[in-house]
């Protein structure tokens, strides 16, 4: 490795079986490494039994050496080892913690094919982080190195309507992108709850959702073309900016949702459509959580297709009236958010539809919201939710997993024994029209080991549990290290060894995000 492992504020330790699956993070004993700049550096090597290549020469360096070489190859203010920028770029949202040696703030293509380049000859770990906002450690860098950061890549190079295309850099900020083609009549549709914060590389990283995948479908959707640096430098691109493209295999699917591990993303384009003039929204409480399921199936037997569909359990509503106040959540133990878009017309016609057929459902409430300022205000509510459950001083460890839309009822149900059997509050909500359901265990006192332990064994139960129901271990927060444990389990052994044979192909150091679930 770069460095030795316990150099590390927290290391992964293994990949255990589904019986004992954890993850665990130990502090490390030795962290004095970062003052030492001049502290000899062995290259990575790899295993040979697992397909991959060594260096060809292999020297010591120490962090200063490759510092100062970087920046000479780079340019200036590119290349930092202060303690600030390293604390930075050492986690995600996650709670794993893990310093790099040194952050490269690349400008460019050129900069990253030429850090790749570099990395590659010294065997060097680099893990690529977009905006820091990911939900499973997916940016951490558990073996050092270097963090390869693509913030300051946040040009909007073009916006074509002609061609219904945007051409951006990885560090653009989504809503930014959003808000540029809508300036234009167009639209950007994925929508990620952390819009406003995480950026397009990371939705490529990731293939990230959000509420209206139900309608408009996920990141990979979108991407027509991808330019992506491969672990040795070298550049290539794949796909363009045709909607229709069939050239070749599938490499922008192959890149999107790869989380780094397969090349970096330096520049997308991204697919637009005409933005619907007018939606409107139906925010609704009803009895129970069977009840808004059910609705939610009603509605689209019916022939409707929201462009969102989110229910939300009774735990997370008594959180979010304690912040919120009563007056936006009235008595109920669900809600159930429906939104529609497209002709003002046909929006009008059936907003009220789905309010008549709410209201025949059961609904206690079905407030109709008939603007943009108005639908705004309560997708402002639905990202409250998750502020409400962190305001409960509780560990929220979010989960997005996925289970066919007919398990909806009986994934809340299962919550809900496995919460009297471990006393670990569990709350449920998210995008019920693709049944893609944020399970959050709510846990108090994590860092006690034995309480960690108890939670990982819940998680355990959660995930087996969604496997057996034909589900997934996750939706759009992407594999990283929370997941890690589960992983063979979820792909199956095969499916294990071809995404193996695919990194060995594209990365056969092994340098790109190191650590993460194909180790």
């Amino acid at each position: 490795m770069f460095l030795p492992p316990k150099r590390s504020s927290f290391i992964v330790h293994g990949t255990p079986t589904r019986t004992s699956a954890k993850t665990e993070f130990v502090k490390s004993d030795d962290d004095s490494v970062f003052e030492d700049l001049d502290k000899p550096v062995q290259e990575a090597g790899a295993d040979p039994s697992a397909g991959q290549q060594e260096p060809a020469e292999a020297s010591e360096l120490t962090v200063a050496d490759i510092a100062a070489e970087l920046s000479e190859l780079l340019g200036p203010g590119k290349v930092s080892i202060r303690e600030a920028d390293l604390e930075v770029h050492a986690a995600d949202k996650w709670y794993a913690k893990s310093l790099p040696d040194l952050v490269v703030f690349a400008e460019s293509t050129k900069d990253v094919s030429k850090t790749l380049g570099y990395a590659s000859e010294h065997g060097i770990p680099v893990t690529t982080r977009g905006a820091g906002i990911g939900y499973v450690g997916g940016c951490v860098p558990v073996e050092g190195g270097i963090v390869l950061s693509l913030a300051r890549m946040k040009r909007i190079i073009e916006i074509n309507p002609a061609d219904g295309v945007a051409v951006v850099e990885p560090g653009v900020i989504t809503v930014e992108l959003q808000k540029a083609a809508r300036a234009l009549g167009w639209d950007y549709p994925p929508d990620p709850a952390s819009l406003k914060e995480c950026s397009i590389g990371g939705n490529i990283a990731t293939n990230a959702g959000g509420p209206r995948c139900l309608k408009y479908g996920v990141t990979r959707s979108y991407v027509l073309g991808l330019e992506v640096v491969l672990a040795d430098g070298r550049v290539m691109r794949c796909g363009g900016r045709v909607h229709k493209n069939k050239t070749g295999f599938d490499l922008c699917g192959l890149f999107t949702g790869s989380e780094g591990m397969l090349g970096i993303v330096t520049e997308i384009t991204l697919r637009l459509i005409p933005k619907p003039p007018a939606r409107a929204m139906l925010a609704a409480v009803f009895p129970d959580f069977p009840a808004a399921a059910a609705a939610v199936q009603a509605i689209l037997n019916r022939g409707h297709l929201p462009s969102a569909l989110e229910i939300t359990d009774s735990f997370t509503l008594a959180a979010a009236r304690k912040r919120l106040g009563e007056q936006k959540l009235p008595p109920g133990e669900a809600h159930l958010i429906v939104e529609i878009d497209g002709r003002p017309a046909a929006v009008t016609s059936e907003i009220e539809e789905i309010r008549a057929l709410l209201e025949e459902l059961g609904a206690l409430r079905a407030d109709l919201a008939a603007d943009e300022a108005a639908c705004e205000e309560i997708w402002q509510m639905r990202r409250e939710f998750s502020y409400s459950l962190r305001d409960t001083g509780l560990t929220k460890l979010n989960e997005d997993i996925v289970v066919p839309r007919s398990k909806l009822v009986e994934l809340v149900e299962f919550a809900r024994r496995m919460e009297e059997d471990t006393g670990i509050p569990v709350a449920c909500f998210g995008h019920a029209g693709d049944g893609n359901i944020h399970t959050n265990l709510m846990v108090a006192g994590f860092e006690d080991p034995v309480t960690r332990e108890k939670a990982e064994h819940a998680l355990d139960q959660l995930f087996a549990w969604v496997l057996d129901h034909g589900g997934a271990i996750t939706g759009e927060h992407g594999v990283g290290l929370a997941k890690k444990p589960w992983i063979r389990q979820a792909l199956g052994e095969v499916s294990f060894d071809v995404h193996r044979s695919l990194k060995d192909a594209l990365d056969p150091q092994g340098i790109l995000n190191p650590g993460k679930f194909l180790d």
